[in-house]
């Protein structure tokens, strides 16, 4: 088998049915499987699954693994010469894995690869390609100062190797995670990522960030940035200091110290939107599918399909643009976001014949799920 991808799943079912859909449509023409692992959610995630995508290999954890400890027990049961790490919050184009298994399939000294994400409003995620994080450039992250943290010497949109790319997207040959110990279980969640693509780097292999791809990425899903988040950010950030760049007990004992101070005062506010904006004008974009009409009924201020070749039309509007996956492509909604990201609007994605919308105005907090 050529491509396993591993999705790791915990409380997001509906961003994961979007997920698999574009999974599916991307592994279509390819000799692959889909692994998702449930870390104990208890709530619809694997009722949906087992419902909509029977076909997908579940695993249901008792309790939270964690990302590293989850991901592992993943690798070991699937059967990919290629594997591909993937959030649940994510959706990737159609020639996705095609383009990758191309690009990757004579690179011996092949490390990671990832793409170039943006978020729910079109806008590029600049942690898609780092550098790695020594104790300078990790205390100038965490005061704010990213210039030397995220991996600006490539352009977002080049191919070429930089140190670390994100967990949220990790591609690469199965042996050749094992071969390095797979993920490093003290990190519980944030920080494995740095730690693979480190270690990785240190025994021979180059990871490469394949801009010519752009991913999805809604990341306030699998990210919630509150105070447990920032706890257990610069808790990775310690072992990963500890690990590789130790410079002796007392020292590394300041680092700590200055690190847990930083969790304690830095944090950033939740915000989860519900329901949807009843006020706004909606937009429904589609190449011919009829708006259903259990939606068409609810109380908007205006309503109005859009052919996909009028798109542009919608560059001067405001609203809520809807882009229905019965009849419209992947990788057209990932063109159409980034086309429209400077306008007024914002964006919602529909998957097939299903009675909801999901999306994100933000990356740092939970998007909206719209059901009718």
């Amino acid at each position: 088998m050529k491509l396993s991808v591993i999705i790791l799943n915990y409380k997001t079912p509906y961003f994961l049915h979007l997920c698999l859909e574009s999974v599916q449509r991307a592994t279509a023409n390819l000799e692959s499987e889909i692994i998702v692992i449930d870390n104990n959610s208890q709530d619809e995630s694997i009722e949906l699954v087992k419902t909509y995508f029977p076909e997908v290999f579940l695993i249901e954890n008792q309790e939270n693994l964690g990302f590293s400890k989850a991901n592992n027990l993943g690798v070991k049961q699937v059967n990919g010469e290629f594997i591909c790490i993937l959030n649940p919050d994510m959706v990737v184009p159609e020639n996705c894995f095609e383009t990758l298994l191309e690009f990757s399939n004579d690179k011996r000294d092949l490390g990671v690869v990832g793409v170039r994400l943006i978020d729910g409003t079109g806008t590029y995620l600049p942690e898609s390609k780092r550098n790695i994080p020594n104790i300078e450039v990790a205390f100038q992250k965490l005061t704010g100062d990213t210039s030397k943290y995220y991996a600006n010497q490539l352009a977002q949109d080049e191919v070429g190797e930089v140190p670390v790319l994100v967990g949220a997207f990790l591609f690469m040959r199965k042996a050749v995670f094992e071969s390095i110990g797979s993920f490093d279980e003290d990190y519980f969640m944030y920080g494995e990522d740095i730690d693979l693509s480190y270690k990785l780097t240190q025994n021979g292999f180059k990871n490469y960030y394949y801009g010519q791809l752009t991913a999805l990425h809604f990341k306030g899903e699998s990210t919630i940035k509150n105070r447990k988040y920032q706890r257990r950010f610069y808790k990775a950030m310690q072992i990963f200091q500890k690990k590789h760049f130790s410079k002796g007990k007392f020292v590394d004992g300041i680092i700590v110290l200055a690190l847990k101070l930083l969790a304690e005062t830095k944090s950033n506010k939740k915000l989860k939107l519900e329901n949807g904006d009843t006020e706004k004008n909606i937009f429904w974009v589609s190449e011919q599918s009829a708006m259903p009409e259990a939606f068409r009924i609810k109380n908007y201020k205006s309503l109005n399909v859009i052919e996909f070749k009028d798109l542009s039309q919608l560059q001067n509007t405001s609203g809520t643009v809807i882009f229905d996956l019965q009849d419209l492509k992947f990788s057209e909604v990932l063109q159409s976001i980034q086309l429209l990201k400077n306008s007024k609007n914002r964006f919602r994605i529909r998957p097939s014949n299903c009675n909801f919308s999901l999306g994100s105005d933000t990356s740092t907090s939970q998007g909206e799920l719209l059901k009718w």
